[in-house]
């Protein structure tokens, strides 16, 4: 259950922010005047001390609602780190309309309104978590919103692998690399790479292969639920696994990679009429005549 008497609001802001310090400024006018006020900045370009700075821990532990300013990435960063505290995360957008920061500044002032009169709409997304087993024994774990990616540690070279779901063989390819997807991160790198656009609402994942060798290697969509595992087929290849493109880690032959959905979900908050369709048509221009 969303609380809808937001007392502390913690407030997470983009890197670069220098650059948007008049809206961030009346960001936090707007909000302090709801609620109490918790910032935390993703660099360290400080552009007020009047407000209390936190950790991204400190926020999830007393914040009731996460506001994102920047764009998409910003909300990436922040539902890796909350989603574990359970509070919902509301994304204000300062550049171009995004998939999940779909708030403006021009509408700023009525959505927040609209937010602490409990007018708005409640969306889960699920999480992925990967899980690097390597031969010594240690294993690597992270999460991701959008997407864990296997890609070769090389600039130009095409690695070879194979993949399981719950055990079972899928396929072995060479291939650039291979995208695992969430429906949140199937309009990002997995829509570049030819890969389905999958509806926030259902529970799937899609394993996208990245510049594939072979011709006939299509994008595939599984429940959420399998299991997927990866390995490395050449004894002398190196790979590279990366979280929301964000957290990196290396992979040799003998390793490892287990990804499944993670348990906890992040919770975000849309305007009342909130459209996923009308964000596509906008972000990917279906509507324009040619």
């Amino acid at each position: 259950m969303i609380k809808t008497a937001f007392k502390t609001i913690g407030l997470i802001i983009r890197q670069d922010s220098i650059s948007h310090q008049s809206e961030i400024q009346t960001i936090c006018k707007s909000l302090s005047r709801h609620a109490d006020l918790l910032i935390h900045y993703l660099d360290d370009q400080i552009i007020t001390k009047e407000y209390t700075q936190v950790s991204l821990q400190q926020m999830g532990q007393q914040a009731d609602l996460a506001v994102s300013v920047g764009g998409d990435g910003t909300i990436l960063k922040a539902a890796r780190h909350l989603v574990d505290f359970g509070i919902p995360l509301f994304g204000i957008n300062l550049g171009r309309l995004g998939f999940l920061a779909d708030v403006t500044m021009a509408e700023l002032d009525k959505h927040l309104d609209d937010i602490f009169k409990g007018d708005y709409s409640v969306e889960k997304r699920f999480l992925l978590e990967g899980a690097i087993q390597m031969q010594d024994s240690e294993t690597i774990h992270h999460i991701a919103l959008n997407d864990i990616i296997l890609h070769s540690h090389q600039s130009i070279s095409m690695i070879e692998f194979e993949v399981f779901s719950n055990n079972q063989l899928i396929n072995k390819q060479r291939a650039d690399g291979l995208i695992v997807s969430t429906p949140t991160g199937s309009t990002a790198y997995s829509l570049s790479g030819g890969g389905p656009i999958m509806h926030p609402g259902v529970d799937t994942i899609a394993l996208v292969p990245i510049c594939p060798h072979t011709l006939s290697n299509r994008p595939i969509v599984l429940p959420a639920n399998q299991q997927i595992e990866i390995r490395l087929s050449q004894t002398d290849m190196v790979g590279q696994i990366s979280f929301d493109g964000a957290t990196q880690a290396i992979i040799k032959y003998g390793d490892s990679v287990q990804v499944k959905r993670y348990p906890k979900e992040i919770t975000l908050l849309h305007p009342a009429n909130y459209d996923y369709f009308q964000i596509l048509r906008a972000k990917l221009k279906w509507s324009n005549q040619p």
